[in-house]
């Protein structure tokens, strides 16, 4: 008989809740789940595909291993085998940075992806680490790094109280949202229009976004950092600017505005290519309402001035006093971040701590761009990289320059890839570690909490049994960290989990300010429950988050006299979870489990939260809309919101130059589509077709004046070569503006994509050599860039 299992989906940022009906082992259907506290019922075709993408015959289904220059299915005693030989060898002949480590955005989509890749890079002790945010999200990274010193305390919009939404460089009804956590985005919008609030977006194309907006600007694409620097001008200039009660924890606005001053409406309007008037408008219109929010992402962020840009966007948040306000942009509080601490200054951000080895590009948030990663395979010398683990990551598609990266990656002496699929990087490895499919994974969103737009907790252990001959994923990634530090072979892959909760415990003992200060570390790590070390591991962290119950009385009557009183918060909680009778008015928040230590000194409620009361609310808790936080979440050296951050003062004379520069004629934009995520999805036959195609979307101005027809082919060139691709001409992207989608380019040989290579599509970042980056973050440029375009038969 058919029964049904609740799972999280995993396939893009919106985590909505799924019911999945299974038959044995295969899953025959999803649906969305109208008990799950977040998403209530809401399903998109990525998560109606689960099915499909859980069954699909070409997911590998034992490691490969290469013998005699081909990859073999091999047990995994064998594959572990194989790196154990190798990396510890390499490291101790050549040193550490001779291991680079790559990880794909899916790793923030599973439990393993979250948990082990920082035990991996601390094992190997290498600099060399390369991620899927140097092609994404940095430049948010780096502007809240050195806006309130925390480069994760990234407001979202508050989308279900704000009075008006603008949003920048996305569209979220096909992507489902990215840096703001919001399932059924599309319902969101509508819901904001509906209680006569108001949505503009700036976007050159004509979106599904777009469509739903009161007010569609289409400016000229990378001007997104003039536009924001002129609304903040004008807000300033005509004395619209109201920080509120932010004005006690900002610093530099005086010089902020003489920052600014060159940066009118009337100056910026001929490179964004609209009206001085409107561009007032819009500022005025922001001031005006009730509450506001500013949004900016992945096309205002992957542009020349993406930092600049990702920091105007706070700034007017800041401005207008709408950041850390109800109905403004908040700091989310997720069940298993860390919890809140008392205000003060903290130890700041700092870029560039150490710089790569090739091109000196400065480290961000311990990461090196990953447009530098072919460089530091093939050039010569001391530190170069000879081995490389690569983590859920397809970078010779998603990076620029493709064909430069295949060509240093088969020049690696060893290489590791955990990916359930030999693509375009995978098929270069030496060992392919293959991961089950997500029906037999347990699941919990660690870093998306970090970015939703209401506070709840949720986590769904595997629906389906793991095979006999499958590991499970989160014990693929603790064998590897065995096997590259010499451990193969002398511990069990739970001692990585060991290792890892009793370091947490003896930092949280030591810490003055923690309720457990003083505590036994083996007394609490014995209280911990789960099935397994994963499990144990997500028990700790929610017992010391903000909703924690701190290990209930145990924990605090070992903490006893090491509690600090005088620390900046109440210590109670600790002693009192699962007491409550009622639930909290304030949050919402289910009986015994209220909302957490107010980060600006308010009241402190009962806490109760751990695994055992997680798994008995299979759909969720909900723990309350938004609240403000501040200042407790400010880290500046300072201790306030440091509004003109050095770093950010240097850079603003090169967005000045950009005044007087004349603007490309033809540049290039990504896009989005709903049934597809970067390459993951294009091997599930479910997904492909119809709107999700391939195509160059051409103005027809530009296509009659580059003689292109509709349903042709053209050839555009940029810096890093030329691509032959189908031409789509439509009026939904404006003039001098052309659109190509990312995540193709499935034509290379040695894959076991069969879906994907029937219709391969063409990779846009091959267009690019890599040395178009945002100087503050790293990050590729990869909008905004110019093109040429020429007609073939």
């Amino acid at each position: 008989m058919p029964r049904t299992a609740p799972r999280i989906c995993p396939l893009c940022e919106a985590t909505c809740g799924l019911t999945l009906t299974i038959e044995g082992t295969d899953v025959t259907g999803a649906r969305g789940d109208r008990d799950d506290v977040f998403s209530r019922g809401f399903i998109c075709p990525k998560g109606a595909a689960f099915g499909s993408l859980d069954a699909d015959p070409d997911r590998l289904r034992a490691p490969l291993v290469r013998r005699d220059g081909h990859l073999r299915e091999a047990t995994w005693e064998e594959a572990y085998d194989a790196i154990a030989a190798a990396v510890p060898a390499l490291v101790a002949e050549h040193g550490a940075q001779a291991v680079g480590v790559v990880l794909g955005n899916p790793n923030v989509h599973t439990m393993a992806g979250a948990l082990y890749p920082p035990l991996l890079v601390n094992a190997l002790g290498t600099r060399n680490l390369f991620t899927a945010s140097t092609l994404d999200q940095m430049p948010k990274h780096v502007s809240s790094g050195l806006l309130f010193g925390d480069p994760f305390a990234i407001p979202v919009p508050d989308l279900d109280r704000t009075d008006f939404l603008l949003v920048l460089g996305a569209n979220p009804v096909e992507s489902n949202g990215s840096l703001c956590t919001a399932p059924d985005f599309p319902g969101r919008l509508k819901a904001l229009r509906a209680r006569g609030g108001t949505l503009v977006v700036v976007d050159p194309r004509r979106t599904r976004t777009a469509r739903l907006a009161d007010r569609h600007l289409a400016p000229r694409p990378g001007s997104d950092a003039l536009l924001l620097a002129a609304l903040a001008h004008t807000l300033m200039t005509e004395k619209l600017a109201e920080p509120g009660p932010l004005a006690e924890h900002i610093e530099g606005l005086r010089e902020l505005a003489d920052a600014l001053a060159s940066f009118t409406p009337e100056a910026v309007a001929p490179a964004c290519d609209l009206p001085a008037t409107e561009i007032r408008a819009l500022a005025r219109d922001l001031a005006a309402a009730p509450t506001a929010a500013v949004y900016g992402r992945i096309g205002s962020c992957t542009v020349e001035y993406g930092t600049l840009a990702s920091w105007l966007v706070d700034v007017l948040n800041i401005l207008t006093g709408n950041l850390d306000r109800p109905g403004g942009a908040l700091f989310p509080l997720a069940a298993a971040g860390p919890r809140p601490r008392p205000a003060g200054p903290g130890r700041g951000f700092a870029l560039g701590r150490w710089h790569s080895r090739v091109s000196g590009h400065p480290e961000v948030k311990s990461e090196l761009p990953s447009a530098a990663l072919a460089e530091e395979i093939e050039t010569p010398g001391e530190g170069r990289i000879r081995a490389l683990i690569c983590i859920a990551a397809n970078p010779v598609l998603s990076a620029p320059d493709g064909r430069r990266l295949d060509a240093a990656l088969a020049g690696l002496d060893f290489m590791v890839s955990v990916d359930p699929y030999l693509n375009e990087t995978s098929r270069h490895a030496h060992v392919v570690l293959p991961p089950p499919p997500p029906s037999r994974s347990a699941h919990h969103d660690f870093a998306f909490n970090g970015f939703a737009v209401h506070n709840q907790v949720r986590y769904t252990r595997p629906a389906v049994p793991l095979e006999a001959d499958r590991l499970d994923e989160c014990e693929i990634h603790a064998r590897l960290v065995l096997a590259v530090s010499g451990m193969h072979g002398a511990a069990e892959p739970s001692a990585v989990d060991e290792l890892a909760i009793r370091a947490t415990l003896s930092k949280e003992t030591s810490d003055r300010h923690s309720p457990l200060h003083g505590a036994d570390p083996e007394h609490l790590a014995g209280l911990l429950t789960g099935e397994n070390g994963p499990e144990r591991r997500l028990d700790l962290m929610l017992r010391l988050g903000p909703y924690g119950d701190r290990f209930g009385a145990a924990g605090h009557d070992t903490a006893g006299a090491g509690d600090d009183p005088g620390a900046g918060r109440s210590r109670g909680g600790a002693g009192t979870a699962g007491s409550g009778t009622a639930g909290d008015a304030t949050t919402g928040a289910p009986a015994g489990l209220g909302a957490p230590d107010g980060d600006a000194g308010g009241t402190t409620h009962e806490a109760g939260l751990n695994l055992e009361r997680l798994l008995a609310h299979p759909h969720g808790i909900d723990l309350g809309p938004l609240r403000p936080r501040l200042p407790g979440v400010l880290r500046t050296r300072s201790g306030r919101i440091e509004l003109l951050p050095d770093p950010i003062a240097a850079e603003l004379p090169r967005l000045r130059a950009a005044l007087a520069e004349r603007p490309a004629a033809l540049v290039l934009v990504g896009r989005r589509h709903l049934r597809s995520n970067n390459s993951w999805l294009h091997n599930v036959p479910a997904l492909t077709g119809g709107s999700n195609r391939c195509t160059l979307q051409v103005h027809p101005e530009d296509a009659a004046r580059h003689g292109l027809t509709d349903g042709g082919r053209a050839r555009i060139s940029a810096d890093g070569g030329s691509l032959d691709v189908p031409v789509e001409v439509t009026d939904t992207v404006r003039a001098g503006v052309v659109s190509l989608p990312h995540g193709w380019g499935h034509d290379r040989p040695g894959t076991r994509l069969a879906v994907a290579a029937a219709d391969p599509g063409a990779n846009v970042n091959q267009l690019l050599d890599g040395t178009r980056l945002d100087p503050l973050s790293g990050t590729a440029v990869l909008n905004a860039f110019p093109v040429q375009l020429a007609p073939l038969p």
